[in-house]
């Protein structure tokens, strides 16, 4: 069964390949309306669940729309209407469920249910967030760095802030596209160690900066994410900000870049918390191209996973 669980569970060709067929789809549909068909339609007659755990934006509709596109059906689910583990186990809910679709994305906690539902599915399953990991953020992360600048392999990726489950993935794409990566955040908030020694062994040299400014000084892209998650308590809230607040993205962080270094953040984002409007919307930004790339990316995703 193929699925789409990892980046560094993907073989590097077939993330390659997925990266050209995303950007050959996405040029082949130029500038036409939103809403109508790619020229082809390999997903048509095809049913694909999207269940949703977590509240999204980008994930909901870049999917339901990258389906419509490809000439599918969606069957969105909520937490809600699953009661995913609790009223029926996630083995059954995945066995049930490949008896009606033809493909799984799911947007969840814990990666042992991510895990549990890809084992016991008899179609494929697409990791469309966990608590551990966001692959497909990372293709479309990539995908963008390489329509502005050319190939990321070699680059260095500076990531200021909290480590977490972008970052990690991130650290899971640096040896398979082969570019480095700089952490710069507070000690309480660094990246898992076996993710670094990971991608260290896969040949990237990865590094701990704890001076934000001599982290993105040979940085060919800053990345950021928001510094609190769904539902952390007010208190937990302020603590981060007291610990993230010298990692901010600003202006000032900016200039110590090269000058050609772009910024992305995977959205949404807390303006004037972890970026400023200055460079969210600035020279620099490609935040709006890497947002409109998740449905691109996530289309090529989809068809190979069934092999389209």
């Amino acid at each position: 069964m193929t699925h789409f669980l990892d980046i560094h569970s993907t073989d590097p060709g077939d993330l390659r390949a997925i990266l050209d067929q995303a950007r050959q789809m996405k040029t082949a549909r130029g500038d036409r309306p939103k809403g109508t068909p790619d020229d082809e339609l390999p997903l048509a007659g095809r049913v694909v669940a999207l269940i949703f755990e977590k509240p999204s934006t980008r994930t909901r509709i870049s999917f339901d729309l990258g389906v419509r596109q490809m000439g599918g059906t969606t069957m969105v689910l909520s937490g809600t209407d699953m009661q995913l583990g609790h009223g029926e186990t996630i083995a059954d809910t995945a066995r049930v469920l490949s008896r009606y679709v033809d493909l799984i994305m799911i947007r969840t906690f814990g990666e042992d249910i991510l895990t549990e539902m890809a084992d016991h599915a008899s179609v494929p399953v697409i990791n469309g967030l966990t608590d551990s990991s966001h692959p497909c953020q990372i293709m479309a992360d990539v995908m963008t760095y390489e329509e502005h600048r050319g190939s990321i392999r070699g680059k260095r990726i500076a990531w200021m802030g909290d480590g977490n489950n972008v970052a990690q993935s991130f650290l899971h794409a640096a040896g398979s596209f082969g570019f480095d990566f700089t952490f710069s955040g507070p000690p309480q908030l660094d990246p898992r160690d076996d993710l670094i020694g990971a991608a260290r062994r896969a040949g990237s040299d990865v590094r701990i900066e704890r001076d934000p400014s001599a982290a993105v000084a040979d940085a060919d892209l800053i990345v950021t994410d928001t510094w609190v998650s769904m539902g952390d308590a007010e208190s937990s809230r302020q603590r981060r900000h007291n610990l993230l607040r010298p990692y901010q993205v600003n202006e000032a962080l900016v200039a110590a870049a090269p000058a050609d270094a772009l910024v992305m953040h995977c959205l949404p984002a807390h303006r004037g918390e972890e970026i400023t409007d200055a460079v969210l919307d600035g020279p620099r930004s490609v935040v709006f191209d890497e947002a409109e790339n998740r449905l691109h990316a996530q289309k090529a995703i989809m068809r190979w996973c069934l092999g389209l």
